[in-house]
Formats: structure tokens, C-alpha cells, sequence
């Protein structure tokens, strides 16, 4: 669990909230239905204008590493390729074979069967390579679905001020309206730049920053897989994916 993420989103709300308070507002004042479709609804529209349908069904599908990122265990990772090392020089490549068949992780799971089948390693490394570059693709523009959100909903804020002093120029004859319909006009510019300061684009940023550490894991993996497919000694092995360790 990601607990910065967690802690971001509460701060975020208690400093909206709890400023609202502050200045003497009240929590309802900051409710406004109209405003919530105008923001809402309208930075979704475009949203799903831009994005690609299976972009925008991966992009939901990645949202969840905001608050739990994907595991990579690095110094894990490195033991056990470090003894897929020393089982192919004591069996040959043909031993990683029950290693191939029980790997959870497809990227790994794909280079021990192409080790297992003889792969020269540098076509090794141009299958997984480019294996790795769609992957990191893929998850960059799933990541620039919520970057995309973060851009249009202060527009759609401000549209949603604009059509709600449209109005509260309707009933200038009525000064009694005027001080209400102002301030519900204002709610929508607080969700379009809120939503888009406090979850939008923190979401996407962190997204691109997961998406960047998953793929350093996965070309320390590329190299160890190419290590082992080039006869590498362990511990030269060891000490070359030691450096790929963050933190």
C-alpha cells in the first residue's frame, strides 16, 4: 500500500474543505449539481473522445498502483536469476525448462522459453526489447488518460463559471439572487482546478513514475536473461544487476 497517495488525497481534501471553513464558508456552498455535470461529465466526454478504447480500459486498469504499485523486488529478482545462472551451467539452458513453466511474470516467463529453445542472444535481446518498449507504451498512454483529464477540466470550470453567471445575469432585477447564483457559478472553477491540481495530474505523474521504475526492473531482467544466455558467471551476473537496485 502506498501511503503517501493515501495521505495526498486526504491533505488535498482537508485543505479544500477545511479552507472553505475557514474563510467562512459552508460545506453545502461547496455542492453544486450543475456544476458537478458541467465538470464532471464534460471531462469525461472529452476524455473518451481522445482515448482509444482499450487505452482508456487500461488506463483503469492501472489506476490501482496509485495506492498498491506493482511489486519489484529487485533483490529477489536478482537471487533467483543469479540461481537460473549457476542451474544452466551445471544442466544447460534445457534445465531453466520447469523454471520457464512455473514463472508467474510473462516477460520472464517468455525469456526463459526462448532460452529454453536456443535463442541466440542478441535476437534474445530485439524480442524482448521490443517486448518492453509496446509494454512501456501502452502504460505511458494509459498514464496520459488521467494528464488528458487534468488539461480539460479547468476548461470545463471554466465554462461551467461562465454558463452559471449567464445566470445570474437573468435575474439582475432580483439583487436577493445575485450573491448565491455568483458563488454557485464559482464552484464549478473549484472543481475543474481542484479535481485537476488535487487527483488528475498527481494521478498520471505518478502512473508515468511506476510505469518507469516497472520498466527498469524489466531491463535488469532483459540482462540478466542475456547474461545467462551468454554463459556469464554468477557472480559477475550478481554484480552487474546489482547496480539496477533503487533506494
Amino acid at each position: 500500500m502506498d501511503i503517501l497517495s493515501m495521505v495526498g488525497i486526504l491533505l488535498g481534501l482537508v485543505a479544500i474543505l477545511g479552507g472553505a471553513v475557514a474563510k467562512g464558508s459552508s460545506l453545502g456552498a461547496l455542492w453544486n449539481l450543475a456544476a458537478f455535470l458541467i465538470v464532471v461529465i464534460g471531462t469525461l466526454g472529452a476524455t473518451l473522445i481522445q482515448a482509444r478504447v482499450p487505452v482508456f480500459i487500461h488506463a483503469l486498469r492501472i489506476f490501482p498502483w496509485v495506492f498498491v504499485p506493482p511489486n519489484l523486488d529487485a533483490k529477489d529478482m536478482i537471487d533467483k536469476i543469479v540461481g537460473w545462472s549457476a542451474l544452466s551451467r551445471k544442466e544447460g539452458l534445457l534445465g531453466l525448462e520447469n523454471a520457464s513453466e512455473v514463472e508467474p511474470d510473462p516477460f520472464l516467463r517468455k525469456g526463459l522459453q526462448l532460452l529454453v529453445d536456443g535463442v541466440e542472444p542478441q535476437a534474445l535481446r530485439q524480442i524482448l526489447e521490443s517486448d518492453l518498449d509496446n509494454r512501456e507504451s501502452f502504460d505511458l498512454q494509459g498514464a496520459k488518460v488521467y494528464e488528458s483529464m487534468g488539461i480539460y477540466s479547468p476548461t470545463l470550470g471554466i465554462i461551467g463559471a461562465v454558463m452559471g453567471l449567464m445566470a445570474v445575469m437573468q435575474n439582475l432585477a432580483d439583487p436577493s439572487k445575485l450573491g448565491h447564483g455568483i458563488a454557485a457559478a464559482f464552484v464549478a472553477t473549484i472543481y475543474g482546478v481542484g479535481m485537476a491540481n488535487l487527483f488528475f495530474l498527481p494521478v498520471s505523474n505518478k502512473l508515468k513514475g511506476i510505469v518507469q521504475a516497472r520498466v527498469n526492473y524489466q531491463v535488469m531482467l532483459l540482462e540478466g536473461l542475456i547474461s545467462i544466455a551468454e554463459g556469464e558467471n554468477p557472480r559477475n551476473i550478481e554484480n552487474k544487476l546489482s547496480g539496477f537496485i533503487q533506494g
